[in-house]
């Protein structure tokens, strides 16, 4: 399968299957985040692997997006180690971490591993019950897991797409 057809079958999934996700295969997933590229190399990523019963029950208190995930990436950006703009005091670290993300949902897709990349909830509440450092910002959570034999997009639209026409411009 080339990178487009990958891209191009890949949906979020919400439905997951009871089956663990081997140690091998959540390797290959997390070196894909540790490769992504990040400004100026800084790889301000912090990723939790939320896993244990206790961690996954708190994921349950702070969204209810998680969809009963076997695992769920807690990606964060580390506020010490993330690239400032010092022109425009910019700092890369949602940037960064959503990039590091894209990289594990794709390779998990390539794996047979769905997920769905989610942000419905609050950063504070997160911090807190997960008992994170005040310089490490969650930024998503990356739920995963085989897909259930229901798994389906979520919409009829999902592999609509807009023209190009509409979305690029050559200047």
């Amino acid at each position: 399968m080339t990178f487009l057809e990958l891209a191009e079958d890949r949906y979020s999934v919400r439905s997951y299957s009871d089956k663990p996700i081997e140690q091998e295969k959540m390797d290959r997933i997390l070196r894909a985040g540790q490769v992504a590229p990040t400004a100026v190399n800084y790889q301000p990523q912090k990723i939790y692997v939320l896993k244990s019963k206790d961690a996954l029950q708190k994921v349950h208190t702070v969204t209810r997006f998680s969809y009963d995930a076997p695992v769920v990436l807690l990606v964060c950006a580390d506020e010490t180690q993330v690239w400032r703009s010092p022109a425009e005091q910019y700092d890369t670290g949602e940037m960064d971490a959503s990039i590091v993300c894209t990289h594990m949902m794709l390779e998990a897709w390539e794996l047979g591993i769905g997920s769905v990349w989610v942000r419905g909830f609050d950063s504070r509440q997160v911090a807190k019950v997960f008992d994170l450092p005040k310089h490490i910002r969650p930024i998503c959570l990356l739920p995963i897991g085989y897909p259930s034999e229901d798994s389906k997009p979520y919409a009829e639209w999902h592999f609509t797409y807009k023209p190009l026409k509409e979305t690029v411009e050559e200047l």
